[in-house]
């Protein structure tokens, strides 16, 4: 059907559909602004004393994946393949969504997780160092809190220990991705290609191992990471499932506007003999657009 037709590419599609999604860019642009806020503010500071310090003795390391790298690999990785896929089979519709669709997914999960830092103000496992640089710890003689005098810009970045910003981001792109995977290659199909399962979890995998770097360089608590992870896997799901069907659908490959699309241009072209439209079950999957022609129907009765 799509070959009859046509492609939906940016020339012949682009205005059309940046207009119906105009508002949907600015609430983006709006979260951006937010969490740019939200880095600015001084964190809660939690009360830290003599006796927790056995936790939080850790060494103050560099990060194995640097700041820079997380949007590159949860965003930039994504929106490559989005790119690619519409080079190739040219619809416009697949690449808005599917670049939307993973921008919102990280900028909620970034609003989220940072003001959930702001909030609970949780300290690294590394605090010790980041409060006491010359490893003389100063307490207070009556709460036995810490007194800092280590960098002001490092103690604010202590106190952002819980969830994992690292690790919401990567799932929050990466989990996208994967979600967008299993539509394209038909993971669920029934035919039993459990094969493609491989290039689904891959991403995840990479998401994880992020994860896993933040423990490992003394950033994050376990919990940080879990919590973190699980936020951005949720958020993804819910904005891949916004704008694209579940992946075991029959029309899991597009996304709903463009499916809705070919429905109201076949309506068109069908001016003489109507056609309907109705959802039923295909051998492929669930819920394909199937084109069911009344007139011929109303005839047989």
């Amino acid at each position: 059907m799509a070959d009859v037709l046509g492609c939906y590419t940016i020339k012949s599609h682009g205005t059309k559909v940046a207009r119906l999604h105009m508002y949907d860019w600015i609430i983006l642009l709006l979260l951006a602004v937010i969490d740019g806020l939200l880095n600015i503010i001084e964190p809660f500071h939690r009360f830290v004393g003599r006796d927790m310090m056995t936790d939080l003795r850790y060494p103050l390391k560099g990060n194995t994946v640097p700041f820079w790298a997380v949007p590159l690999i949860g965003i930039v990785l994504p929106c490559a393949i989005f790119g690619g896929i519409y080079f190739k089979k040219k619809n416009f519709y697949d690449l808005h969504h599917g670049i939307l669709g993973i921008l919102y997914s990280v900028l909620i999960t970034a609003v989220i997780t940072d003001a959930i830092k702001d909030g609970v103000g949780r300290p690294r496992p590394d605090f010790f160092w980041r409060c006491f640089p010359d490893g003389k710890d100063v307490y207070d003689n009556v709460t036995t809190g810490v007194i800092c005098h280590g960098e002001k810009s490092v103690i604010k970045e202590g106190h952002k220990s819980f969830p994992s910003g690292h690790s919401s981001w990567s799932f929050a792109g990466l989990g996208f991705l994967a979600w967008y995977l299993a539509g394209k290659i038909t993971v669920f199909d029934r035919r039993g290609h459990v094969a493609k399962l491989c290039i689904v979890f891959l991403p995840l995998l990479t998401a994880a191992l992020v994860a896993v770097s933040r423990v490992d360089d003394y950033w994050h608590h376990w919990q940080d990471v879990f919590a973190g992870s699980l936020i951005g896997l949720t958020v993804a799901s819910f904005c891949y499932l916004q704008f694209f069907p579940y992946p075991y659908d029959a029309d899991a490959f597009w996304p709903h506007a463009y499916t809705f699309q070919l429905a109201e241009a076949s309506r068109n072209n069908n001016s003489v003999r109507p056609t309907g439209f109705e959802t039923v079950n295909t051998p492929e999957g669930h819920g394909g657009i199937a084109l069911r022609d009344t007139n011929l129907e109303a005839g047989r009765r």
